[in-house]
């Protein structure tokens, strides 16, 4: 009875301490890369296809920046910060890159075809900033 009491002890604790390992912070791994922000302001007849955007238009440009490129995201605006406020944005694209100097030449030459897609997916003019993430 003892040594099961043991067993039983041991497996829980090994258990334990396999579950409440602290998971590493991906956000410290993200310092020092350039975040490319492209956002869409909401405003009274506006649209947005979210689908092709997904499906078609941030694909398309993560193929022009290639190895350059870490991650992207997409994200759909939902609501403001403030009640019963608009929501500010309808929707961000979001690239995280190792280097804005091949970034830059990366898009360069790509700009046009990248613009020209714009009316597949929106009639909204986005707002672009570029930022170091240092956190």
């Amino acid at each position: 009875m003892k040594s099961v009491l043991i067993a039983s002890f041991f497996l829980l604790t090994t258990c334990f301490a396999a579950f409440s390992q602290e998971k590493p912070n991906t956000a410290v791994a993200e310092k020092g890369l350039i975040k490319v922000s492209v956002m869409y302001p909401y405003a009274e007849g506006k649209t947005f296809n979210m689908e092709y955007y997904q499906t078609k238009h941030m694909p398309m440009v993560a193929g022009f920046l290639g190895s350059n490129l870490v991650k992207y995201t997409i994200e759909k605006g939902l609501a403001s910060g403030i009640p019963n406020q608009p929501l500010s944005y309808m929707a961000i694209g979001t690239f995280y890159v190792k280097s804005l100097s091949d970034y830059q030449a990366a898009i360069a030459p790509n700009r046009d075809a990248i613009r020209a897609d714009f009316p597949n997916y929106t009639n909204i003019s986005p707002v672009i900033l570029v930022s170091e993430v240092v956190k």
